[in-house]
């Protein structure tokens, strides 16, 4: 009875082992595809400035169209516990979860408006746009992204 007891908490042992390996790995996994979504954001947002300045319209509506597509994909990004490793996520993301879900909506709908802008060819709008997409992603970054990396 004692040995069949040592079995059985080995295998536990063992299986919580690889469950915990693989929840592990899976927390790695959405982490990465979390910051190369905002690298992705970061690069459009900057080719957009660029475009900006040259009045290239196809190009900055084509950027803002890639940001409300990305902006879509960022809720399922964040699921719960997926702090551990490599990020600038601030815990406050998950204790202020109803006012961080807001901001993916946000982003789509300054991207919109953005992309509808250089679709019209306004560029006094485009201005005003590109300023208020800005500011949308700097208020969510200020209030649930960290300076630097934990650990």
């Amino acid at each position: 009875m004692h040995r069949n007891r040592k079995i059985l908490l080995g295998t536990l042992f063992a299986a919580l082992s690889v469950f915990t390996a693989a929840e592990l790995f899976a927390q790695a996994d959405v982490i990465e595809k979390r910051q190369k979504l905002m690298k992705s954001n970061s690069e459009a947002a900057k080719a957009i400035k660029a475009a900006a300045e040259s009045k290239d319209y196809a190009t900055i509506e084509m950027k803002a169209k890639d940001i409300m597509g990305n902006a879509e994909k960022i809720p399922d990004l964040f699921p719960k516990g997926s702090t551990q490793g490599k990020t600038k996520a601030k815990p406050e993301i998950w204790e202020k979860m109803d006012e961080f879900s807001k901001n993916p909506g946000k982003l789509k709908k300054a991207a919109s408006e953005l992309a509808d802008a250089a679709k019209d060819k306004d560029d006094q709008a485009v201005t005003v746009k590109v300023k208020a997409l800005g500011e949308v992603c700097g208020n969510c970054h200020k209030a649930f992204r960290a300076e630097k990396y934990s650990e």
